[in-house]
């Protein structure tokens, strides 16, 4: 499959938006509020640029996406302010795949300025000038030197591509019945989805260091996983759920069971240690920090279940592929098999994602 014509968000603000259906992802990004707020104003006061070149990759859409960025404006004025420094001009690109929901982003833009000068009386406002870069951060986007400050939240975690080395020579996957890393996997599964995250992530260290100043930060939140284990009841956990509730429509005759085993997730959980290799390896950044912290996804709002708020989260992520691969008249059943078995699962044990928080510093 395309991965970069088909897979985005689900745009707009229906029901299944993530627009709508992404405050977990919201929440976590305000645990970690206080790391990327410390890296920028640090990156200020040691370089001090007369315009500031920030980028988010993997913005996506809806109101986290321009939220963080009035965070970070905010806390570099607050710096200027309390050193007397004239108010900066800011450049802000925001990144994502070419399918992305970008007018969505664009239409909020008007009520952004609003919000960042409502509080500024008579006092000069920020110059902020925002641009969309579609294309894949696996690679470049921008000309050197152009950045200062790189944020991505919850993007890194998704690989350029599906490992093609899942498949035989006859195009088959070799990963039967599971669309990620499981028990019952071949040992080469997870040795493809390592493989691809190692280019992949690489590549995405080498683009960066060429696009960011000298001394430039990058804040870099992802899922991952807390040892070397790959199999676990965490994020793992949640993609095996999604390949029983697969094998749930199969078994009803909803879905060829051919379909489930030609169906793998391009995603990754790395460990600490398999990113940390991969940034000592490319050799151009300094990690200055390395965070790992669970979320509760367990309490939702409107009394909702905790399997019913992640299958809603996991729909606005997933459904532009699977609805491409098994066609969307399934989503609806497949999704409550999803959250149903979550409910299940989670009454029995707790579920627990890991998520990293990972400061780099260009040399």
């Amino acid at each position: 499959m395309d991965v970069k014509n088909v897979f985005h968000m689900t745009g707009g603000v229906g029901l299944t938006s993530y627009a709508r259906n992404s405050s977990l992802q919201k929440k976590a990004s305000d645990m970690v509020k206080n790391i990327t707020l410390e890296a920028i104003q640090e990156l200020y006061l040691t370089t001090t640029p007369k315009s500031l070149g920030i980028a988010d990759l993997g913005c996506s859409s809806g109101p986290n996406t321009l939220s963080i960025i009035k965070e970070i404006i905010e806390a570099v004025e607050g710096v200027c302010r309390r050193t007397f420094q004239p108010s900066q001009e800011f450049r802000v690109y925001l990144n994502d795949l070419p399918s992305n929901d970008f007018n969505s982003i664009f239409k909020a833009l008007p009520d952004f300025s609003k919000d960042l000068n409502k509080e500024r009386n008579n006092g000069k406002s920020p110059s902020v000038y925002i641009g969309a870069y579609p294309g894949s951060f696996y690679g470049r986007l921008f000309p050197n030197n152009s950045l200062h400050f790189v944020y991505s939240s919850y993007s890194l975690h998704w690989l350029s591509r599906v490992p093609p080395e899942l498949y035989c020579k006859e195009g088959k996957s070799i990963n039967k019945g599971s669309v990620y890393i499981s028990e019952s996997s071949p040992v080469g599964v997870s040795q493809a989805y390592l493989k691809q995250f190692q280019e992949d992530f690489t590549l995405f260290l080498k683009s960066r260091s060429e696009e960011l100043a000298a001394g430039g930060r990058m804040v870099l939140i992802l899922l991952g996983r807390s040892g070397p284990d790959h199999v676990d009841r965490g994020n793992c956990f949640f993609w095996q759920l999604v390949s029983q509730s697969i094998a749930i429509l199969v078994s009803k005759g909803d879905v060829e069971e051919e379909r489930l085993d030609s169906y793998d997730v391009h995603f990754y959980a790395p460990s600490r240690e398999e990113i940390e290799d991969e940034v000592r390896k490319e050799g151009s950044f300094e990690l200055e920090r390395f965070e790992m912290f669970g979320l509760d996804h367990r309490h939702g709002k409107n009394n909702e279940s905790c399997g019913t708020r992640v299958a809603m989260t996991v729909r606005a992520i997933q459904e532009s592929m699977i609805g491409q691969h098994f066609g969307e008249g399934i989503l609806d059943s497949l999704f409550e098999n999803f959250g149903r078995l979550v409910d299940e699962e989670t009454a029995k044990e707790d579920i627990k994602p890991i998520t990293f928080g990972v400061v780099l510093k260009k040399f």
